[in-house]
């Protein structure tokens, strides 16, 4: 089976480590180390940052120091695992702010050839796994999965990260919640790199 360096981006915006996304993000990193990938985590909630609020902030101002590690990861993986949870059927604020900051002109888009901006990020793939308290079904059929297919397709493969594939882990509130079920799906993919 082939390896692959895999970045884990854990982008719940609560510090608090008993976060359910947490749990998700070491359980992926460690079935994938003991199928012997490399991984590095990024805790997003553990970076210093401000929102881009200018086009000009967001093409001509320095990346915030803090987020250096972070381009460096994903200039070294082939594989990108992105964890968060759905917040009002989105990204979190914050999570977004982050994806801002890291994909800056001359890190993830070139300059444009043919109307469109050279994707500097090919090569690369990734796996979005997104939290969310109402049922996944409900979140793909009757919303359409908006807000997280968006970041796909406006962000990731825009970037030239391709494929971009999805896991939604609904109803991850309260008793009903089958979190053995979804660890060992987590293992299945992590083991693949999928």
């Amino acid at each position: 089976m082939k390896t692959h360096r895999i970045a884990i981006f854990q982008c719940h915006p609560d510090p608090s480590e008993e976060r359910l996304c947490d749990a998700l993000g070491e359980r992926y990193a460690r079935a994938a180390r003991g199928a012997r990938h490399e991984v590095r985590v990024i805790r997003t909630a553990d970076l210093d940052f401000d929102c881009i609020r200018t086009q000009q902030e967001f093409e001509e101002s320095a990346l915030p120091p803090s987020l250096a590690e972070s381009q460096e990861v994903i200039r070294w993986c082939d594989h990108l695992v992105i964890i968060f949870p759905l917040w009002l059927g989105d990204l979190p604020g914050h999570t977004k702010c982050f994806w801002e900051q890291i994909m800056r002109p001359g890190f993830a888009l070139g300059k444009q050839e043919e109307g469109f901006p050279q994707r500097l990020l090919k090569g690369k793939s990734a796996r979005l796994i997104t939290t969310m308290g109402m049922p996944a079904l409900a979140y793909r059929l009757a919303f359409g999965a908006f807000g997280v297919r968006a970041f796909d397709r406006s962000v990731l493969r825009l970037s030239g990260i391709s494929p971009v594939r999805h896991s939604f882990a609904g109803q991850v509130h309260g008793e009903n919640r089958d979190l053995g079920a979804l660890f060992s799906k987590i293992d299945r993919l992590a083991r693949r790199a999928g």
